[in-house]
């Protein structure tokens, strides 16, 4: 791994806190691209990389001299574009970035506060990264720190307590906005992670027994409807079909692009439309329909705010934990960092005591070897560790100090 004089650790990315839902679906990295992301990234040299893009947010980390690299990364890779990210994007260095990774995979940065779904996308971005070769021990050990740092927020704190995921926010966007809700007709239309959590909290929080499922892999919704008889599948060849009977349409399908578009509606007929995906995957212009209301992953988050109340007052606990990790952390880099340079002051030191000792011994009668070796000892220790002070200044380059070192010692 290179020096942080010569590179330094960047955090490039665009979240909900700038960008609306379809903002930021211009930014989102399919699976696909991430994977090519990152071998461009190491066909570019850049030594150190992962990338987590969700629904609610795209971030980059990696070691660059400018992060404008890792920019022109994402937007080589997503449909966004340079001038846009500018003005919706956050850009972090160093000690910033280490502790937005740690925020983020904490939970204080989700957008639902204390949402822990993004723990397990942290896991399999850096599972991706490894894979591709594109880490290094400085990733690893950040990675690790943080998953340390999240398990202990979640067992020690209340900062996840009450369910508040956008597949929860959903359903009870259907509870408190459909009178009869149990009576409705509900297509849930995708099968990934959220369509599965969507089906079973639509098992628990309702009584309603006319949801219907439809996947495009026609097996996994056979056997996901095997262990839930409530539900009934259908296929995706009478989607349109489907959609002809249905109340409430709830899509998460994951694609790149819209997946229910005009086509797929009825003319005059009333529908509600819960898009759960990101990039949103409902033609944003069916909002032009008065008889459709299409609500996205941000109207969703606003249904949580009774539970958002109580975890609020656990923040303060959440990030007394993240500074004790991120100070074990920096302590790890710190030594990392320092201990060649310091090794190499010893050594060039050691080597003109030796010497100095030797030359005085020859020059001084009755020369008392062993009071000089305590002192030279002392000076040597002294001096190393005003040495140790000044490469923990963040300014400070590694590899010229130990140039200069070198060239101080050994010319």
């Amino acid at each position: 791994m290179k020096e942080l004089g010569q590179e330094h650790f960047y955090n490039i990315g665009v979240s909900y806190k700038k960008a609306d839902a379809e903002t930021r679906g211009k930014f989102s990295v399919s699976k696909e691209n991430q994977v090519a992301l990152l071998q461009s990234a190491k066909n570019k040299g850049v030594n150190g990389v992962f990338i987590i893009s969700t629904c609610n947010r795209t971030e980059i980390f990696g070691f660059v001299n400018r992060p404008c690299l890792l920019i022109e990364l994402l937007c080589d890779f997503s449909e966004g574009d340079s001038q846009e990210f500018t003005d919706i994007s956050s850009v972090y260095k160093d000690q910033a970035a280490i502790h937005h990774l740690f925020r983020i995979g904490t939970g204080l940065e989700s957008q639902i506060l204390g949402d822990y779904e993004i723990v397990g996308q942290l896991r399999q971005s850096f599972r991706v990264a490894k894979e591709n070769k594109t880490t290094n021990a400085y990733i690893e050990r950040l990675v690790n720190s943080v998953l340390q740092a999240s398990k202990r927020v979640k067992n020690e704190t209340q900062l996840s307590s009450g369910t508040t995921s956008v597949s929860y926010a959903a359903v009870q966007y259907i509870i408190r906005n459909l009178p009869d809700y149990n009576s409705k007709n509900i297509l849930v239309y995708g099968l990934g992670k959220m369509g599965k959590h969507t089906c079973k909290n639509l098992a628990e929080y309702t009584q309603n027994k006319s949801v219907c499922l439809i996947n495009r892999t026609e097996e996994k919704t056979t056997e996901f409807v095997k262990e839930h008889a409530s539900i009934r599948k259908s296929v995706i060849e009478d989607l349109k079909d489907e959609i002809a009977s249905t109340d409430v349409l709830i899509v998460s399908t994951g694609a790149d692009k819209p997946t229910i578009t005009e086509e797929h509606l009825i003319e005059g007929k009333e529908i509600l439309i819960l898009d759960l995906s990101m990039p949103e995957n409902v033609a944003h212009y069916l909002t032009d329909h008065k008889n459709v209301t299409l609500v996205n992953v941000d109207e969703l988050s606003k249904v949580t705010d009774e539970t958002l109340a109580k975890r609020l007052a656990e923040v303060p606990f959440a990030e007394d934990i993240i500074d004790t990790h991120k100070l074990e952390f920096n302590d790890w880099l710190n030594h990392r960092r320092f201990t060649p340079a310091i090794a190499a002051l010893k050594k060039s030191l050691e080597t003109i005591k030796k010497d100095e000792i030797s030359f005085q011994k020859k020059k001084i009668t009755n020369f008392d070897e062993n009071q000089a070796e305590i002192l030279t000892s002392r000076f040597i220790q002294k001096i190393t560790t005003q040495f140790v002070k000044h490469l923990k200044d963040e300014n400070t380059s590694v590899s010229e100090s130990i140039d200069i070192i070198q060239k101080v010692f050994h010319s």
